[in-house]
């Protein structure tokens, strides 16, 4: 596996494999690398002939009071799993090295970023759209694959690939789960062995709803009521907790099963966990 630290010697690499014919797909990442990201990196190898993985933790989706300090860091065995899942290249940039000390533009999706992470965390889906925006630029690849985990992200990329004619496919991965429902998250390190136990609730929770909906329910205020009630008994304070439209993100007040999906964050002192499911 080849290891880029800088956007020109990457660049040149990709360059050269288009020019043997390779189809190129683009797996970014935060690293602290787990399951979850090594299925992403096995979907991708369906659509093309060469994988490259981004590990860069954003400074630019990061508010002041965030994790960005504390993110766990990796880089080494993230490298190793990346080799053993077959990637082509990683992607290893310094922050400086991906943004000028007087960097002054921004690509910024308006519309499906407004809610849910978008209104908790209002720079993030900027800073998030301009890495990707970048790194699209420097690796040009075919596919791009990001997890269903992060719902509401790959929406506003998807909008974004859409609104600025980006040739690139963008794929939606399921999301990867412990043996106990717990979506998978880097952090989940944070938690202590009380919070994984309380943790479970969310994933509990919105199991509960989804068989609700399977067994008839279509009432969105009461799905959420239900979730709300589980999750705060196991002491986890809802951010948002909402059955939306899977396309526009839209909250709604009637489940049309195949085409809705429940979103929720929730923070548990100092830490936020999100999960979702599809109805």
């Amino acid at each position: 596996m080849e290891i880029f630290k800088t956007p020109e010697t990457l660049h040149a690499w990709c360059a050269d494999q288009k020019r043997q014919g390779f189809k190129i797909g683009l797996v970014p990442t935060m690293g602290n690398l787990h399951e979850g990201h090594m299925s992403l990196i096995r979907e991708a190898k369906q659509y093309c002939d060469k994988v490259v993985v981004s590990i860069f933790v954003n400074p630019t989706q990061f508010a002041p009071n965030e994790d960005y300090d504390n993110y766990p860091r990796t880089e080494v065995v993230d490298c190793e799993k990346c080799e053993a899942e077959g990637a082509a290249a990683a992607f290893l940039p310094a922050p400086e090295v991906l943004y000028a000390t007087d960097a002054s533009t921004w690509v910024h999706e308006t519309e499906l970023e407004r809610g849910y992470c978008g209104a908790q965390r209002p720079i993030h889906f900027r800073g998030v759209c301009t890495v990707v925006a970048k790194l699209f630029n420097i690796v040009q690849p075919e596919i791009a694959v990001f997890g269903q985990k992060d719902f509401q992200q790959v929406a506003v990329i998807s909008r974004m690939v859409r609104d600025l004619s980006y040739p690139i496919q963008i794929i939606r991965a399921p999301i990867v789960r412990e043996a106990d429902g717990l979506a998978m998250s880097s952090r989940n390190a944070y938690l202590s062995a009380e919070q994984r136990v309380k943790a479970l609730s969310l994933s509990r929770a919105l199991f509960a709803a989804q068989k609700s909906v399977a067994e008839g329910e279509r009432d969105s205020h009461t799905l959420e009521a239900a979730i709300r009630a589980e999750v705060v008994a196991n002491d986890w304070l809802p951010d948002y907790v909402n059955v939306i439209d899977s396309a526009t993100l839209m909250p709604i007040e009637k489940v049309v099963p195949g085409a809705s999906a429940i979103l929720l964050a929730c923070r548990c002192g100092g830490l936020r966990l999100i999960d979702n499911v599809l109805l």
